[in-house]
């Protein structure tokens, strides 16, 4: 779609699908976030006074920056079809940081504010190594096969973007089946509705509609909800940071490889764009990560910013550059608000979730469609970490409502149930790094290239070492097992190549 220079439009009336469906998917991660910090103790006047409001700013300003870039792509190569990169918070490091740093924190010491203190340095050191790999980040992309970054990519969308949500639509199903349906008739069937609304417009209105008339939502809790809204602002402070260093420190180390891990989901994030047709820059868009995560740790919010799965699912959806800026304007003014519970007490979450099913149907299919089809089973392998660490978040969660531990049901018993727990923990810690590692060893093996299968090989010795994937701690010798397998499947795979210098077989993917 070409453009003059200087005629590209900030806003489209189809920006407003992917308004709603970011918006959503970042409101139901701050809902987690509350609930996860109120349940190690955090007080109410750190959680929703101090954090939220920092989140809402370091989001809005990640937004503007993707906004810009968009603007700048859509400007230079004069076309009015950009889609601006989605932003919000990482999810996984929402749990991680609760309760792997704040948690610990709070209850040894009893001091809510060193804990809170402790995981702002954790985050700004997390930012920095962002930063750093913002100067590798190009390089790593060229390097890595794009089945196997789409792959993994795959396999995070299917498991924590549309698993939960879809299983949350189905318990409510006479509105979240029918928000679904219209989603797939919009979509994905091209079908108009009446007054040419939006789709994800028609979904939440008629989803809402639905709720009310059944009895869903309640009254009460909407007008009580009213009472919460209070007009709250981040604060600047870099002496929170130096003073939560020296309780950090045993923590500090576990950044680096979460650092990586963010890393390498921006890296599949611009690939997955790029393949949808918008080109980002890799070095930018990562310090634009680092930055912003930097600036949440400044004004209060240990949590980092990260590149959102799903660029390709809003594209199809219409959204274009406004969406991405409207969402950070509205997170930014429902956390300084305090207007978060006013809004779920009129729209029913059901109502929006199967919004995120699509955008998990949408980068699923992506890994597929954008790849030869060759390596159809490099797709596969990239998703089977991801199901495992799912599968091990769910049994932990259920665990912990019942008051439990894995520890205190034991590992022997829930495998005499038939689940193997233990082996989902190797498979599914540093899940995105081992399904890249994995889909880059099968990528290279199909194509024959047994060098680069070895050197695949021998990075996963050395991470696994250290601890960075298949394991629970980072530390030296921390995976010694697997680190042992991986030098021996590196031997075997080198001796194979020495053994068959000629073609040494394998599948005719012509003939399949």
């Amino acid at each position: 779609m070409g453009v003059k220079r200087g005629t590209v439009h900030l806003w489209q009336r189809s920006d407003i699908d992917g308004f709603f469906g970011l918006f959503t998917n970042n409101l139901t991660n701050l809902l987690v976030m509350a609930g996860l910090l109120l349940s190690v103790g955090m007080p109410v006047e750190i959680t929703f006074g101090k954090i939220l409001p920092a989140v809402g700013l370091s989001v809005f300003a990640s937004s503007l920056l993707y906004s810009v870039m968009a603007y700048k792509l859509a400007a230079r190569e004069e076309r009015n079809d950009v889609t601006a990169l989605p932003s919000g918070t990482s999810v996984t490091h929402m749990f991680l940081i609760v309760y792997l740093i704040m948690g610990p924190v709070y209850h040894s010491t009893g001091d809510p504010y060193l804990a809170w203190y402790a995981s702002l340095a954790w985050g700004f050191l997390e930012g920095i190594i962002e930063l750093i790999g913002s100067f590798f980040g190009e390089r790593l992309r060229r390097m890595i096969p794009r089945a196997a970054m789409l792959g993994s990519l795959a396999g995070a969308s299917i498991t924590f973007i549309a698993m939960n949500p879809a299983m949350k639509s189905f318990d409510l199903p006479y509105v979240g089946l029918i928000s679904f349906i219209i989603i797939l008739l919009g979509w994905y069937g091209k079908i108009r509705f009446p007054f040419n609304l939006p789709v994800g417009l028609v979904a939440i209105l008629i989803g809402t509609t639905i709720g009310w008339i059944t009895g869903r939502m309640d009254l009460n809790l909407l007008v009580s909800s009213f009472h919460s809204i209070e007009l709250s602002f981040p604060s600047f402070s870099i002496n929170r940071i130096v003073s939560g260093f020296s309780e950090a420190i045993p923590f500090l180390v576990s950044a680096i490889p979460l650092g990586i891990y963010n890393a390498f989901e921006t890296i599949d994030n611009i690939e997955s764009a790029e393949a949808a047709g918008d080109k980002y820059s890799t070095f930018w868009t990562m310090i634009s990560d680092g930055a912003t995560s930097i600036l949440a740790s400044l004004f209060g919010s240990p949590f980092p910013t990260a590149v959102f799965i799903g660029h390709p699912g809003w594209k199809e959806a219409g959204a274009r550059i406004g969406y991405t800026l409207a969402t950070g304007i509205g997170l930014l003014a429902i956390t300084w608000l305090g207007l978060i519970s006013l809004l779920l007490n009129i729209i029913p979450l059901e109502a929006i979730l199967p919004i995120l099913i699509y955008i998990g149907l949408v980068i699923g299919s992506q890994a597929f469609q954008e790849t030869d089809r060759k390596y159809a089973p490099v797709v596969i392998l990239a998703i089977i970490p991801w199901l495992a660490d799912w599968a091990r978040n769910n049994i932990e969660n259920t665990l912990s409502a019942a008051k439990l531990t894995v520890d205190e049901v034991g590992v022997s018993a829930i495998k005499d149930a038939g689940v193997e727990f233990s082996g989902m923990v190797v498979l599914g810690s540093g899940a995105i790094i081992v399904g890249m590692l994995w889909s880059s060893l099968l990528c290279f093996i199909i194509d024959r290239d047994l060098n680069k299968a070895s050197i695949v090989a021998i990075i996963g010795a050395f991470c696994s070492f250290f601890g960075i994937i298949h394991s629970t701690e980072v530390g030296f010798n921390k995976g010694g097992e697997m680190a042992l397998s991986y030098l021996l499947v590196a031997l075997i795979i080198l001796w194979l190549k020495i053994k068959n210098k000629k073609d040494f077989g394998g599948i005719n993917h012509d003939k399949l």
